[in-house]
């Protein structure tokens, strides 16, 4: 059921505590991964500090923050116009199912429909968060067009 009273606006940066504590439960939840809160913090710190990293959004409902995500930019030169990325989600658990997730689309969509220069809106998803792609094609959005891989720079030393 959609709750009415949800407001979506762009993040403050005195609400990073807020959006790190958010980033750990995440990772934690959906991954299995305990992340370092410091490396956390200086990286959501980076995103206030340079604009060019992206932007963050809450979502607001009964004077809490109840969600978060980041927006981040990808341009494509096989269509002269950039893509919005949604990373970094999070709706606490009591607020899933209620419609925070869908105002925070629906908030960066009229954003991407009135302007030129957005040509649509890409997520990635952990492969084994089903709900969360159950969400996401709900709104339709299609899971199938690309798959991604990636390589990522051990914390470990590979010797």
């Amino acid at each position: 059921m959609s709750h009415p009273n949800i407001a979506i606006r762009e993040a403050k940066a005195e609400e990073s505590a807020v959006i790190v504590s958010f980033q750990l439960k995440m990772a934690l939840e959906t991954e299995g991964l305990m992340l370092d809160q410091t490396v956390v913090a200086n990286g959501v710190k980076a995103v206030f500090s340079d604009p060019h990293k992206g932007k963050y959004y809450v979502a607001v409902a009964e004077k809490k923050i109840v969600g978060c995500m980041l927006n981040t930019y990808e341009w494509s030169d096989w269509r002269n116009a950039t893509f919005v990325w949604f990373q970094s989600v999070w709706v606490e658990p009591d607020w899933r199912g209620k419609g925070v997730f869908r105002a925070m689309y629906e908030h960066i969509k009229k954003r991407v429909l009135a302007d030129e220069n957005l040509k649509g809106i890409r997520l990635y998803v952990f492969h084994t968060n089903k709900k969360a792609q159950e969400v996401y094609a709900s709104l339709g959005m299609e899971g199938e067009m690309y798959r991604m891989f990636e390589w990522v720079k051990s914390y470990v030393s590979e010797g």
